[in-house]
């Protein structure tokens, strides 16, 4: 990994230290981050999204994108099998916060941040169309773990999700070669370049709310930050390897399932009442280690 990816990921992570003092001081309260969260999700981050779809149609891109989208899926089927034999001897509770953890990264918190300071735009646009199989799967498979509902009974949250409709956008955007006023196009840009500090002050501060002292002596974590960090990148590098998926698109894939658990694991653990508090340990142990693990896997995909 060259010295200019190096400093771009210690310029996120100094954020996210920015964020955790903003906490830590009460400069950033509960209201401000639920705020800050919100803007991210409904604002910048689709507005990134569709500012990424900034390319001339091409047949090579449409299928470059089709590419992202069946390899997505097929990595995400593979780990929700892969998921019922990792967790057998766990207690129920924190077996669906496990399984959850396995198959749901923070791809758009801290994944599409990466992404834009490892490839650029086209890194965005291809982990935009991750997303849409991301959203598919979390609001079906990923609630049911919770819920125990399954199908599509949720389908609502994925239909609204503005993410989704970002994509949606983009893609006609690009299929109808429509042109974008050069206004539009910076206001989208500037705006979605906002995600970065954003999400990475956000995370900082999430970093605030998990005592340390009560992670220490939960041996689970330490078996979830292995298998999240270490096993799930690994086991979606070797499938894109002998896929021979492009390289720009592989890595994508694999930076995006590197990831540590997304932010949704303890928010449905806790609308649902379902071990809240181990699920956001969770969350905050593969967040604090993903500063160390997150280097390594991009030296190891340079």
């Amino acid at each position: 990994m060259n010295i200019e990816i190096i400093n771009q990921v210690l310029v996120l992570f100094s954020i996210m230290i920015v964020g955790y003092y903003a906490r830590k001081r009460n400069i950033i309260y509960d209201e401000i981050n639920k705020g800050l969260t919100q803007i991210l999700l409904r604002i910048t981050l689709p507005m990134l999204i569709v500012s990424s779809f900034n390319f001339t149609y091409s047949p090579e891109l449409m299928g470059d994108m089709a590419v992202v989208f069946l390899a997505s899926f097929f990595i995400f089927i593979v780990l929700i099998i892969i998921n019922k034999v990792l967790f057998l001897k766990f207690e129920n509770d924190k077996k669906a916060v496990l399984k959850f953890m396995t198959v749901f990264s923070n791809a758009g918190f801290i994944g599409f941040p990466i992404l834009l300071s490892v490839y650029g735009k086209i890194g965005v646009l291809y982990g935009a169309i991750f997303n849409i199989n991301f959203n598919l799967f979390i609001w079906t498979y990923g609630l049911s773990l919770y819920t125990g509902e399954k199908g599509l009974k949720n389908i609502k949250g994925l239909i609204i999700n503005p993410g989704i409709l970002a994509v949606i956008i983009g893609v006609v955007r690009v299929a109808f070669s429509i042109p974008v006023p050069s206004v539009i196009q910076g206001t989208l840009e500037m705006v979605g370049n906002m995600t970065t500090p954003i999400s990475m002050i956000i995370i900082g501060a999430m970093l605030t709310e998990v005592k340390v002292k009560d992670i220490v002596k939960d041996l689970s974590l330490y078996y979830a930050i292995i298998i999240k960090l270490g096993v799930v990148p690994f086991i979606t590098m070797i499938i894109m390897r002998i896929l021979s998926i492009d390289p720009i698109i592989a890595n994508t894939i694999i930076i995006l399932e590197a990831m540590p658990t997304g932010t949704l694991c303890a928010i449905f653990a806790e609308n649902t009442n379902n071990a809240p508090e181990y699920a956001s340990k969770v969350v905050f142990i593969t967040t604090l280690f993903s500063v160390i693990t997150i280097p390594l896997w991009l030296t190891v995909l340079s």
